[in-house]
Parts: structure tokens; C-alpha cells; sequence
């Protein structure tokens, strides 16, 4: 069959014009990263041939020197980046070229902010980085053989990036990529040696093989043919480094180089919050760079999302996303570690039952817990960035890395009623440094949300008494306490959950006092109980509250209310628990209701009470309907009475 019997024309998926339409407009002012990407991406290409090569080295073809190319075409006005790397097929181009950002266009579109440079930002996050190319070009053909695959076998692809691509059978005489961009009008100049050799420069000195120019001093004598100048091969040159840069003295490399190699490999265009390069000697030989970005990808809360640091062995590259050397609460670290430990036929069963690799796991998580301390120490107004975008994602570890929960509840951060805002500030080490003298306990209230933990009827006696409270309403929160237990020694106690006992923060007279009330309010107490049954655990005269009428408790042996939200809301089985009420006797509306004489009224009385101080603590009833009516029967009786 002829290659024009294997043409075809596909729709891109649904937002892809209004992508391509970014692209165009919005990231005009970046628009050189165009070649940053396709580089990036070629190199990618070459990485992933040397890997496949280690059990098959036939896929060579004996062309084992891989390279990036690029060559220009003035006539043609065409600029096009070739690699010898791993290929494509057929069906390998309808995927990843016919589907942009696969797994979050819509989240993409969604993100945008009109801001040129904002939103440029976004490419990385969002895997769209090829379809940069069309903010210079105004079509884009890809032309492809994949390695091991006879010269029939390739395959073009053409996009004006209106909606729709061909794809067509094609004759390729090597193996590898070429992306050729058919330049806009306005774009020439990216057809210039001079520019091209500057934005490699900036943007791709740190690629690990050679990326080659036509040599600009090719010489060409006077007495040759038009002929023979044209049969005459070009001759290239490397323009890059072409040095692994993680193999470099840390002293030779400039900040500049590291932020581009970051973004190189993370497709990020941010640069990173902080990075550590760190080689070692000895018993275990490795290379560990690793960054911590500025900024959360859209899929941070996916916990299978592709995670880990570029495996390289002795310099050749194994995997991608090697997830066994950092655990899943790291998920947000990008990086690379070379091992001259590990075998370069590494399959992904040795890495999780490798000593060697348990090893190299500890001291990555070591090196990442010490980079945030560090940035915690000396410049918290950066680590509070971090925090803003991962600290949730951090507060898993203290759950799932015992061996390190002490490191990194050092880097937690709350918010507490020392400063009664939402932003999460506050370290226990602050707190510890502001607890009042007998203070043995730091104490936290985890609610659905910030303004229910701040106004929560709990903290009443907390306020009054000047004793700081953790906020929490981050939905990992009360897990993650269930875990912590403690810090410095210092029991973390929940407001809400068992007796209130502040100990030696509670002088003589107002134990005696509390003593007392019980006392003086045992027939109140029992009448309570009686009226609400099995609805409760027990009743008691509380401890807690200062201008509020009741409030509900869980008991010590109990599941703390906020984890049994979370718990219900992922479809577990949560054991039956009844809360403890707690009624404050100084409070008008409840000396009111002791006095009520009709028993009925009373039990409506106590059940209005009762489903207050539930909606206070979980912002929801079991019987809303009976509540209401409850409520407007008593509000009737008032108003004739």
C-alpha cells in the first residue's frame, strides 16, 4: 500500500483551540521556551532509547552516538529539532500528540489568570510544553521513526493547530524525531544562529548530550560548483556543555544553571524554592540533587500521580519518576540521584527489595527534611510559601514515617488564637516557647473549618484564661494528630475530647468552686440525663464554657468527632459512639430551664439545647425536622406566655 493510503485527519480533543489560543496570545512574552521544551523533550527521547538499549542494544542500529540537531532553512522559513533518540509509532503520535494535557486541560483553562507571566507558568504543571511550538509557528509537522522499526515505518504528523492534525505512513531513513516548525512571518528571527546559540545557552547548557549547530565558519571555496556545495554534508557542532550537570563540581555551577536544570527536568517554569546537590563516598557511591518547587502541580492530591527523582546508574539513565527513593508524602520533590551501587539492568522488583536502595531512600528523605529546616530557620518568609502550597501534603508524613515524625512536626505550621487569622503560621516550637507557666499540654480544636474552630464554644474557657489553642480545619489535621500524640514532650490534647483537666492552670479556689457546682446541680444534672436517654454517654457540669449554654464532648475512648466526618465521608464503617453533654449552669437560659416544672416541656427544652450545641460542634443534625419543630412549639409558648 502506498503511504498516501495510511493518511488520516483527527480532531484534537474538545478545549485543545482554546489552548492553542493561550499559546498564541498569552505566553507572547515568553516565547522563546519554546525551544527550551522541544529540547527538553528530545533529550527525554534519547534517555529513554538508552534505557531500552540496556536489554536490546540492537535498537541502536548502529548509530549509538545520540544527539539533539538543529538546522534552519531561510527559504523555506522552517526551524526544525532532530534527535536519534527513542521514536514514535503510529499509534504513539495519535496519543500524545492528539491529546494536550491529557489529565487536566480543563483544570489548565480553569487556572488562568490573564497575567502573560502567571500564566505562562502554567505549561510545566499541566504537560502542554510541545504545543508551546505554536507560538512561533503557525503549523508544526513531526515526522518520526521509533527506534527498532523499519524505514517504512514512519510517520508525519501536521498541525496548524486549528482543531484538528494528520497523520500519515511515511518513508524515514533513521531512527528519532524531527519537529519542524514553519516559523510566522514575525518569527524569523529565531531562524539566526546568533539567537539560537543564546537560548541554548540559557536554557539547555545542563542537557547531558550534545545539542549541535550547523558550524557557523563553515568555510566553502570559491572554486567549487553550485553542485558540489550542495552535495557537501554540513558539518555540526556541540553548543552545550553536554555534561550531566549533577556530575559537575558544585563550585563550577551558578545558581542560573541550577534553576534551569530544574525547570529542564520538572517541565516547571517557576523556579524552585531551594535545592541541594550533595555526592558521597565510600561504603555507597551516589549523586543526589534534588529541588523543592515553588509551586503545587494541579494533581498534588493524587497520590498515584507519576512522583520520584530521575534513577541514572553510573550516568545512564534508568527511569523517569523512581518512586521508591522518596515516600509518597515527598510526592512534591523533583530531582535526580545517580548510584554507582545499583545494576544497570534495574527492574523496579530490585529496587524495592534492595538494601542498597533503602539506604539511598533514607538519606534522600534525610537531605529533603534538612533542606526545609534549613529554609524554615533562615528564611521563614519563604518556607511559609512552601507551607502555603505543600504543607498539607507534609502533614501525611507525620502518619507514614515514624522513624522521622519528630523532623517533621518541627516543620508543621497551624493556626492558633495567638493571632486568630487563617494563615497557617504558627510551629509547635512557637507555641511551646508562649505556654503559660504549669502548661503541660498543648491543646488543639480540629473543626470542618477555620471560623468553626475559632468560634467554637470549647475555647471560651481557653480565652479567658489567656492559654493559646491550635486551629485546625484542614482535613488531614485530625488524623495526622492521632499520630503525632505528642512533641517536646508535651501531650497534644484536644479541647473537645474527654474531661477538661488543666491541671496546675486551675488554682485551688476554682477547683473548689468546680466541686462545688457539681454538687450543687446534681438534681439538674439527672433530670438532663433522663430527658435525652440514649442519646448520650453522659451529662456533667462543664468546665469549659464562660457565655454559651451546653456543649458536646467525645470521650476519651471515643473517635474525635472531625475524624468521624472524614471517616463517613470515605464510605467507612465508623463504631457507634454517643457523646458526653455538658451543661454550664451559670448560664441564664439553662437556670431558666431548670426551672421549668412540665416535664415535657423541659425534655423539649433540653433536646433545643442539645441539638445547639451538636450543630456547634458538626454543623449538622440527624433530625433537622424535629429540631424546628421543637423550636417553633417553644417559641409559641413564649409568646403567649
Amino acid at each position: 500500500m502506498t503511504a498516501t493510503a495510511h493518511k488520516e485527519t483527527h480532531s484534537f480533543q474538545t478545549e485543545v483551540s482554546q489552548l492553542l489560543h493561550l499559546m498564541v496570545h498569552s505566553l507572547y512574552s515568553n516565547k522563546e521556551i519554546f525551544l527550551r521544551e522541544l529540547i527538553s523533550n528530545a533529550s527525554d527521547a534519547a534517555d529513554k532509547l538508552r534505557f531500552k538499549a540496556l536489554a536490546d542494544d540492537s535498537l541502536y542500529g548502529g548509530d549509538p552516538n545520540l544527539r539533539i540537531r538543529i538546522t534552519t532553512d531561510k527559504d523555506a522559513g522552517t526551524l526544525t529539532i532532530s534527535d536519534n533518540g527513542i521514536g514514535m509509532t503510529r499509534d504513539d503520535i495519535v496519543v500524545h500528540l492528539g491529546t494536550i494535557a491529557k489529565s487536566g486541560t480543563s483544570e489548565f483553562l480553569k487556572n488562568l489568570t490573564g497575567d502573560e507571566k502567571k500564566d505562562s507558568h502554567l505549561i510545566g504543571q499541566f504537560g502542554v510544553g510541545f504545543y508551546s511550538a505554536f507560538i512561533v509557528a503557525d503549523r508544526v509537522t513531526v515526522i518520526s521513526r521509533a527506534a527498532g522499526t523499519d524505514a517504512d515505518e514512519g510517520v508525519r504528523w501536521t498541525s496548524a493547530g486549528d482543531g484538528e492534525f494528520e497523520v500519515e505512513t511515511v518513508e524515514k531513513a533513521t531512527r528519532g524525531t524531527d519537529v519542524i516548525l514553519h516559523l510566522k512571518e514575525d518569527e524569523k528571527e529565531f531562524l539566526e544562529t546568533y539567537r539560537l546559540r543564546t537560548i541554548i545557552g540559557k536554557y539547555s547548557d545542563h542537557i547531558a548530550l550534545p545539542v549541535e549547530l550547523e558550524k557557523s565558519d563553515f568555510s566553502e571555496s570559491e572554486e567549487e560548483s553550485d553542485e558540489q556545495k550542495q552535495d557537501k554534508a554540513p558539518e555540526f557542532e556541540a553548543v552545550n556543555k553536554a555534561t550531566a550537570l549533577w556530575t559537575r563540581p558544585k563550585n563550577d555551577i551558578s545558581d542560573e544553571e541550577y534553576q534551569e536544570f530544574y525547570k529542564h527536568i520538572s517541565h516547571d517554569f517557576t523556579d524552585p524554592l531551594t535545592w541541594s546537590h550533595n555526592r558521597v563516598e565510600g561504603t555507597q557511591e551516589y549523586t543526589s540533587l534534588l529541588y523543592i518547587p515553588a509551586k503545587a502541580p494541579f494533581d498534588l492530591w493524587n497520590r498515584d500521580r507519576a512522583r520520584g527523582v530521575k534513577l541514572y546508574v553510573k550516568r545512564v539513565f534508568i527511569m523517569d519518576d523512581a518512586e521508591q527513593f522518596l515516600p509518597v508524602y515527598l510526592r512534591f520533590v523533583r530531582g535526580v540521584l545517580d548510584s554507582n551501587d545499583l545494576p544497570l539492568n534495574i527492574s523496579r522488583e530490585i529496587l524495592q527489595d534492595s538494601r542498597v536502595t533503602q539506604t539511598l531512600r533514607n538519606a534522600c528523605v534525610k537531605r529533603t527534611l534538612g533542606m526545609l529546616d534549613s529554609m524554615a530557620t533562615t528564611d521563614s518568609e519563604k518556607y511559609q510559601s512552601f507551607w502555603d502550597e505543600f504543607g498539607q501534603v507534609l502533614k501525611e508524613g507525620v502518619a507514614e514515617d515514624h522513624g522521622n515524625k519528630e523532623k517533621i512536626a518541627k516543620l508543621l505550621r497551624f493556626s492558633s488564637t495567638h493571632t486568630d487569622v487563617e494563615k497557617q503560621d504558627v510551629s509547635l516550637d512557637d507555641y511551646i516557647a508562649r505556654m503559660k507557666p504549669g502548661q503541660d499540654k498543648i491543646y488543639y480544636i480540629a473543626s470542618e473549618s477555620f471560623l468553626a474552630a475559632k468560634n467554637s464554644p470549647h475555647l471560651e474557657v481557653f480565652r479567658k484564661k489567656g492559654i493559646e489553642v491550635l486551629l485546625m480545619s484542614d482535613r488531614i489535621d485530625e488524623w495526622a494528630v492521632s499520630y503525632l500524640e505528642e512533641y517536646d514532650g508535651k501531650k497534644l490534647q484536644s479541647v473537645t475530647q474527654g474531661a477538661l483537666d488543666l491541671g496546675d492552670l486551675e488554682d485551688a479556689d476554682e477547683k473548689a468552686a468546680r466541686e462545688k457546682a457539681s454538687s450543687e446541680h446534681e438534681a439538674l444534672v439527672s433530670r438532663v440525663k433522663t430527658a435525652l436517654g440514649d442519646k448520650v454517654e453522659d451529662v456533667r457540669v462543664t468546665l469549659r464554657l464562660t457565655e454559651t449554654p451546653a456543649c458536646i464532648v467525645a470521650s476519651e475512648q471515643s473517635m474525635p468527632p472531625q475524624m468521624v466526618r472524614i471517616m463517613k465521608a470515605a464510605g467507612q464503617q465508623v463504631p457507634d459512639s454517643k457523646p458526653v453533654f455538658e451543661i454550664n449552669p451559670d448560664h441564664a437560659l439553662v437556670r431558666m430551664v431548670d426551672q421549668e416544672a412540665d416535664e415535657d416541656r423541659f425534655a423539649d427544652w433540653v433536646e433545643i439545647l442539645f441539638d445547639q450545641a451538636m450543630l456547634a460542634e458538626s454543623g449538622q443534625l440527624e433530625d433537622p425536622a424535629g429540631f424546628a419543630g421543637r423550636l417553633n412549639k417553644l417559641l409559641l409558648q413564649l409568646s403567649k406566655s
